[in-house]
């Protein structure tokens, strides 16, 4: 069997922390759609794990009242049917007029073009099917997509849908908890903490509940939001995936001119970009732009700049929109939605933030990462210990795609994590051993 590289083989055995240079340095071509897509798409269509998220997901998407966006994540959870609408008809030329747009608005970091797979136009243009034309395709399936970079959280075939199966959970239980305890009345009209979650009010039910948190945008921001991954995150032939351009600032002076870092995972500024130009409304749009940052304490400006960026690659005005607006110094701001134009609280002494308790919600429940990404690097380095029990070597060149990846795909780094912090080794060989009395290893 070919020998993996010495850079790779470090990589791997360091994990996370340190592959991404590696990768970087080696990384496939990235201006094709990855010559792993087809075969993660196999492996993730066996697993029960995967298949179970992503059915889910699907009966979430039910219970969203509005028809348009309920309509528009369906058809983007559907590589056949799906449309890249924010890359319809773009030429060679568009792209380069976008990139030199994001360049002067110091959006993008042109350091970044010489170190990056393909430059920058390759990260932020992603190879997609029918490329250029009215109706480009996702070059990979929603459910065949990792949730993370290489070694990192969910990154195996398939770690999209289970990632974005616990956020959406995880986003119904905060909105449920916001209710339970700010959100409901006594007999004598005063709040009082009620120990059941309000499960009526996302059916519909009439309930004491004395506010409404937006039930679309709990149940959808967290499906739409990590949805570009699906471009960003492909399959490469060994089982790596593709590497990720950061941007959406320079990374240094990106607080309206003063010292801040706005960068961040393309994927992120992607999806926004495509919501924008399907015409989605500005607070959802805004929700899924605050997952990587809280637009309080001080973080306003960068979910301000991926907007921006977003706005860029979408060729839309983000103002006319309704996705932004300008203070008195003229800086862009989020805008006031719903009523919270009563009081301009941009004008306070301490000037404030335009934001929704959705906007919170949705950052607090893309937070699983503090476990998995950590979970994700302790089980591939404990997998090398047991692949040679399995007849799998590590150093080698397909020990991702013949045995790391299908692992993960059907038991999960977590499961398996928290399954050692119990039982030791000898619970990890007792689930591999599933996966091999079942022929998938």
């Amino acid at each position: 069997m070919k020998k993996l590289s010495a850079d790779l083989r470090a990589a791997l055995l360091c994990g996370a922390l340190c592959f991404g240079a590696a990768i970087t340095a080696q990384a496939a071509d990235q201006t094709v759609p990855g010559a792993g897509n087809d075969e993660a798409i196999r492996l993730s269509k066996g697993s029960p794990l995967v298949q179970s998220a992503f059915d889910m997901l699907r009966d979430r998407l039910r219970d969203v009242r509005s028809n348009t966006l309920r309509d528009h994540m369906a058809e983007l959870m559907d590589h056949e049917r799906a449309c890249v609408q924010h890359r319809a008809s773009l030429t060679a030329d568009d792209k380069s007029r976008i990139i030199s747009e994001l360049a002067q608005a110091k959006l993008v970091d042109m350091a970044d073009d010489a170190g990056f797979p393909g430059g920058v136009r390759a990260g932020i243009f992603p190879p997609v099917l029918a490329d250029g034309t009215a109706c480009p395709r996702m070059p990979q399936a929603f459910f065949s997509a990792p949730g993370g970079a290489t070694f990192g959280h969910h990154s195996e075939p398939g770690g999209l849908p289970v990632h974005e199966a616990f956020n959406d959970t995880s986003a119904l239980g905060l909105a449920h908890s916001y209710h339970a305890v700010y959100g409901h009345t006594g007999p004598n009209g005063l709040p009082v903490v009620v120990r059941e979650r309000a499960d009526n009010e996302r059916e519909g039910k009439k309930t004491d509940a004395a506010f409404v948190i937006d039930s679309d945008t709990v149940l959808a921001a967290p499906m739409w939001h990590d949805w570009a991954k699906t471009m960003v995150f492909q399959w490469n032939a060994d089982g790596t995936e593709f590497a990720e351009l950061n941007f959406g600032g320079n990374g240094a002076t990106d607080n309206n001119g003063q010292a801040g870092n706005s960068k961040t995972g393309a994927h992120h500024i992607l999806g926004l970009a495509e919501a924008m130009k399907r015409g989605l409304a500005p607070d959802f749009v805004i929700a899924v732009a605050s997952a990587h940052s809280v637009p309080t304490l001080g973080n306003e400006y960068k979910v301000v700049n991926w907007l921006r960026a977003a706005a860029i690659i979408a060729q839309i005005d983000p103002y006319k929109a309704g996705y932004l607006t300008r203070d008195a110094r003229q800086n862009p701001r989020l805008p006031a939605v719903r009523r919270l134009g009563d009081v301009d609280l941009m004008a306070a002494p301490q000037t404030q933030t335009n934001m929704l308790v959705e906007y919170v919600l949705h950052n607090l429940s893309d937070a699983d990462y503090a476990f998995t990404g950590a979970a994700a690097t302790d089980v591939s380095f404990a997998l090398e210990k047991l692949a040679a029990e399995y007849g799998y070597d590590p150093t080698t060149a397909d020990y991702l795609r013949r045995f790391r990846n299908p692992v993960l795909t059907y038991l999960s780094a977590e499961r398996l994590y928290i399954l050692y912090s119990n039982g030791g080794l000898d619970a990890v060989r007792k689930e591999i051993g599933k996966l091999r009395k079942l022929a998938v290893i």
